[in-house]
């Protein structure tokens, strides 16, 4: 082929490109950002991270995602004293067997070959609506916050449930969630229509773009979970291709709820879900708009959790698709170290919380509001530079 007639075919699809107009722009995740230090600092000591989640003040900006290896009704009350929230995968092996230690142990003790088929098995057993609402009230007997999680499919009939035995917050949850959904298979359910009949706060995620953002909030949501793909244990980005990195994702998201709060005088919290690892994820999230924080891995890692060191996601026991995969993340802290040290790791996966403030307090942000308008440059060799004894491994 002449040089010619390939430039007249690249004009050719450069033009057929544009009538389409499908372009691609750059997407940013945690390690390709950095926060710039402000004009003016506070004192650490003297900064605000709480936040609010519908009626509830919550200490600290921190929930523990829904998954079967991190939250139990134990973990729940442990995070819900040290401030936190756990929200509890209803769909999931506690609300499926008496005892769910054995069907856990039985998990964990599987060849890494034989598991997802083994969990295909366990979660194929029948919701137990006794075990539904035992649950939420052994959490709320310690007397914190009960927070859950279901799939849409399931929102109407566990919320309903979960709202008698005293629930305070109501998640709905799947890799994308969006206001608009066609299926000619039977109802489908109205956000708008559950917000109205819970008398609770209503979380929907996931989420990653400005649109669906604004959309979800017109339905009269509480908060929106933002992140799709990003978690240690989720596969859905190599499953199904799709995903935005998180700094932009939070970014657009957050862009959105600042013009829907413009406009309707209501603030709907924006929650980024997965893909942090360290104190300095954290702040990035926040710096990006975020409201609060969803972790898995690191809670994963706690004493405390139900996976004794594995952790899995929501979508691994899927009967026909998995997008997830269990992972040995280890035993390495506890959730009071996790998020308040002390520590002498300097590796910034213990004190997220004093990591936080530091931070806040380095840009100027007496409150985590004021955290938004810290500036964010791409520095991909934040990690990097200057680093090479590091990068050595010596000591």
């Amino acid at each position: 082929m002449t040089e010619s007639v390939m430039n007249g075919v690249q004009l050719e699809l450069e033009q057929a490109r544009l009538a389409l107009g499908k372009q691609l722009r750059q997407a940013y995740g945690f390690d390709d950002v950095a926060i710039v230090p402000g004009t003016l600092t506070v004192d650490p000591a003297e900064v605000d991270c709480s936040w609010q989640l519908g009626p509830h003040r919550l200490a600290l900006p921190v929930l523990a995602s829904a998954m079967d290896g991190v939250v139990d009704a134990a973990m729940a009350i442990n995070l819900g004293r040290l401030g936190g929230l756990a929200v509890l995968n209803l769909e999931g092996i506690q609300t499926r067997y008496e005892d769910p230690s054995a069907v856990l142990a039985e998990i964990l003790a599987s060849p890494p070959d034989e598991v997802t088929g083994l969990m295909q098995r366990l979660y194929q057993a029948p919701l137990r609506e006794e075990l539904v609402g035992r649950r939420i009230q052994e959490i709320k007997a310690a007397g914190v916050l009960a927070a859950v999680s279901a799939t849409p499919a399931n929102a109407e009939r566990l919320g309903r449930l979960a709202v008698e035995a005293g629930v305070d917050v109501f998640v709905v949850q799947s890799t994308v969630s969006t206001a608009r959904f066609s299926s000619t298979s039977g109802p489908t359910l109205s956000f708008s229509k559950l917000c109205r009949e819970l008398p609770v706060p209503v979380v929907v995620g996931n989420c990653v773009g400005f649109q669906a953002a604004s959309e979800l909030m017109e339905t009269g949501i509480s908060a929106l979970l933002v992140g799709v793909g990003p978690g240690a244990a989720c596969t859905s980005r190599e499953v199904l291709g799709i995903g935005v990195p998180q700094v932009t994702a939070t970014i657009d998201c957050a862009a959105s709820r600042d013009v829907y709060h413009q406009r309707s005088g209501r603030y709907v919290p924006i929650i980024t879900d997965g893909g942090m690892r360290t104190g300095g994820d954290v702040c990035k999230a926040f710096a990006a708009g975020a409201d609060a924080v969803m972790l898995g891995s690191p809670f994963a890692q706690c004493a405390e959790a139900p996976g004794r060191g594995h952790h899995w996601g929501m979508a691994t026991p899927h009967g026909a698709l998995p997008r997830g995969t269990r992972i040995k993340v280890g035993i390495h802290s506890t959730a009071e170290r996790t998020l308040f040290g002390p520590t002498s790791r300097t590796d910034g996966t213990e004190n997220l919380i004093g990591a936080l403030k530091s931070c806040m307090g380095v840009v100027g942000a007496a409150h985590l509001r004021e955290m938004h308008d810290a500036d964010l440059v791409i520095a991909p060799s934040i990690k990097t530079e200057g680093k090479v004894w590091q990068l050595a491994g010596a000591r």
